[in-house]
């Protein structure tokens, strides 16, 4: 059997490529995928090489690239050595947009029966958000700024009011993603083609300024003024995955007003549980579709576009023409 899957086969050219259906081998599963979320930074930032020459951007992204890592399928078929799954089960792989992947079965959560497949779809950034949340080390009545209110500044806000801080003041250009981080749980939101940020955090803080900013723009000259946001021995949570250097007066901005610079991309959830830090990625995964299941937190509000999964072109087309209008783009792959 044959199959179809998403791939960036140059700068701003999105096609498919077909695929032999693989067996799957020891400890490993075969899944026929129901939807998956597109990641509007990372997949954009590769599919239009908005990233520095030599950077690690660079050698992920390279071209041809099979992008995507937040799916929802069922299972079809098991490896030997595989428990705790059946085929018919529904669940979560971090794998992209294919309609069969194989996958380590120890990557797999299983969704609950009361999750839809599009709001558990967001499983991945949801799970990596929620991993930065922790590294933040957020306590009650704790001021958290949020700059950026894509997809992961959605969800930094969100689980940063359910972890008990406040305020939370949520900061983007886009009035459209302001209103949304405002139904993710934002106490206070900044545009700042309007108001000072600066302004805004001081009056709200009495001059403190923020205990906790997290940096979720991507764009590097955005760094030193989330550093200015940040009170002395605050912590600075670079969560987006900046595209190039940024120039930071080091005395100024960090050693003299003892900041805390905290790097939180997704891979540093562990792969293995152990005493220092037993939240993996599977874990998180989980956690956030649980909170789903109780209705605690709800992602309806961040779905904006549906697209059926031999439509991606178009989705990727729209995306590069009005990316602040966009958050949650699903691909249907039972259409």
């Amino acid at each position: 059997m044959r199959a179809k899957r998403v791939v960036f086969q140059a700068v701003g050219r999105v096609g498919f490529e077909e695929f032999e259906i693989p067996d799957p081998g020891r400890g490993e599963a075969l899944i026929r995928t129901v939807k998956t979320l597109i990641s509007t930074g990372t997949e954009l930032t590769i599919l239009t090489g908005s990233y520095p020459q030599g950077s690690h951007w660079a050698r992920y992204g390279r071209l041809p690239h099979r992008p995507g890592y937040s799916a929802v399928g069922v299972v079809e078929k098991l490896g030997e050595g595989v428990e705790g799954f059946k085929p018919g089960d529904l669940v979560t792989s971090m794998t992209g947009h294919a309609q069969y992947s194989v996958v380590d079965a120890g990557q797999l959560v299983r969704v609950p029966e009361s999750v839809d497949t599009e709001w558990a779809a967001f499983h991945t950034i949801a799970g990596g958000v929620i991993n930065a949340v922790r590294l933040a080390d957020i306590s009650i009545g704790e001021c958290v700024v949020v700059i950026g209110a894509g997809l992961l500044g959605q969800f930094a806000t969100m689980f940063s009011r359910f972890s008990g801080a406040y305020p939370v003041i949520t900061v983007d250009l886009s009035d459209f993603r302001l209103e949304k981080a405002e139904r993710s749980g934002a106490h206070i939101t900044v545009n700042p083609s309007r108001s000072s940020v600066e302004e805004v955090v001081s009056r709200v803080t009495d001059g403190r300024m923020a205990d906790v900013v997290f940096e979720v723009t991507g764009n590097p000259e955005v760094i030193p003024m989330g550093l200015r946001l940040t009170r002395r021995m605050g912590r600075f949570i670079v969560l987006s995955s900046p595209r190039g250097p940024s120039h930071v007066d080091f005395h100024d901005e960090v050693n003299y007003p003892s900041r805390v610079i905290i790097g939180a991309h997704f891979t540093s959830q562990p792969l293995h549980e152990h005493p220092k830090t037993p939240w993996t990625r599977e874990r998180n995964r989980s956690l956030f579709l649980t909170l789903l299941a109780e209705r605690l937190i709800t992602v309806e509000h961040l779905i904006t576009h549906r697209y059926p999964w031999f439509d991606a072109p178009q989705a990727y087309e729209m995306l590069t023409r009005q990316r602040t209008k966009a958050l949650g783009v699903i691909l249907d792959f039972t259409a």
